[in-house]
């Protein structure tokens, strides 16, 4: 390994160190390992220290082809250790920053939808709602009136219908009106005896029954 590869393994793992304590900052803030359950905390540590080490390998084989040296760790701790001392507590309010902001865009943004789309669909929809159900008693209500004429006007035109009927009846000849007599309860007949011949097997049925 040359002295130029080795001091820019130096310094990426220096900066790999700084980066796995922002890392570590970030997990344990957005973690909250006092209100989550302990096998939640465990996985999401070793998915956590996994990832860590996969980028840290990852970098140090583009550097080096993974070699790994005793000043790596070096390296590592003192990143931390800058971290740690330099780099902390303004991380941790560039952080809390940048989360209040993203908090204030999501709400501004849930506000806006709301305001300008859900807000306006959820009128329209009442409104046409309103106006399907306005239109819907306006066509009963119409629709009942034309019945209501529509029998009146049948009453009306059937009483002169009956009297025609029945003066038509009396000016027809006593052969014919026998004749229809005769057809007429000869059709009662018919029918009363088709129905007596149904009701016959629902009272057979009855008394199998009992």
């Amino acid at each position: 390994m040359t002295l130029s590869t080795q001091f820019l393994t130096m310094l990426a793992m220096i900066g790999m160190g700084s980066l796995f304590g922002a890392s570590l900052d970030t997990h344990n803030r957005f973690l909250k390992r006092s209100k989550r359950k302990s096998w939640i905390v465990f996985i999401n540590d070793i998915l956590f220290w996994l990832l860590q080490g996969l980028l840290i390998f990852y970098i140090l084989f583009s550097v080096n082809m993974g070699e790994l040296r005793f000043y790596i760790f070096l390296a590592l701790l003192c990143g931390f250790a800058a971290y740690q001392s330099l780099f902390k507590k303004i991380y941790l309010k560039v952080l809390e920053r940048a989360i209040s902001i993203t908090i204030s865009v999501y709400v501004f943004f849930v506000k806006a939808i709301r305001l300008l789309i859900l807000r306006p669909v959820q009128f329209l929809a009442a409104t046409v709602l309103s106006l399907l159900i306005l239109a819907g008693r306006g066509l009963y209500t119409l629709v009942k009136w034309l019945l209501a004429v529509l029998l009146w006007v049948l009453k009306l035109l059937w009483k002169p219908i009956q009297l025609l009927f029945l003066l038509f009846w009396k000016l027809l000849p006593k052969k014919i009106k026998k004749s229809v007599e005769k057809l007429y309860n000869k059709l009662a007949g018919f029918l009363i005896l088709v129905k007596n011949y149904s009701i016959m097997p629902i009272k057979w049925l009855k008394k199998f029954k009992k």
